[in-house]
């Protein structure tokens, strides 16, 4: 069993910047991609990044690239995500995740072990 909690959200102003963490506990996470989703009221969870057990491989969301980068500290058993240049379309409630293959796998969802979230407003 694995336990994620998500931290870093909250009220920024467009242009600015965030860094959400991601601690796991209960089990560790070094052997497994780990993945970001969000989502925002009314909408689908959306994949936003994933990165490999080693941290060498990296994927992420189209709306994010550029401007968000995955990243991970094993020893720490925490996945971070920093989040720059954010606008208001960024406004979700953003979601750890552990996947259950590859990081390939992650885009499409493919977890199994889910955090709690944490909310992201990006004010205009």
């Amino acid at each position: 069993q694995v336990q994620l909690v998500e931290s870093g959200g909250g009220l920024v102003q467009a242009g600015g910047s965030l860094r959400l963490l991601c601690v796991g506990s209960g089990r560790t996470c070094s052997s497994y991609a780990m993945g970001w989703f969000r989502q925002a009221p009314g909408k689908e969870r959306e994949f936003v990044a994933a990165i490999s057990a080693g941290g060498a491989v990296t994927y992420y969301g189209d709306s994010v690239k550029g401007r968000f980068t995955i990243s991970r500290d094993n020893a720490k058993n925490t996945v971070y995500l920093q989040m720059n240049n954010l606008i208001p379309e960024d406004t979700a409630v953003y979601y750890c995740a552990v996947g259950s293959g590859p990081a390939r796998t992650v885009i499409t969802g493919t977890v199994s072990y889910w955090g709690q979230g944490t909310q992201v407003t990006v004010s205009s």
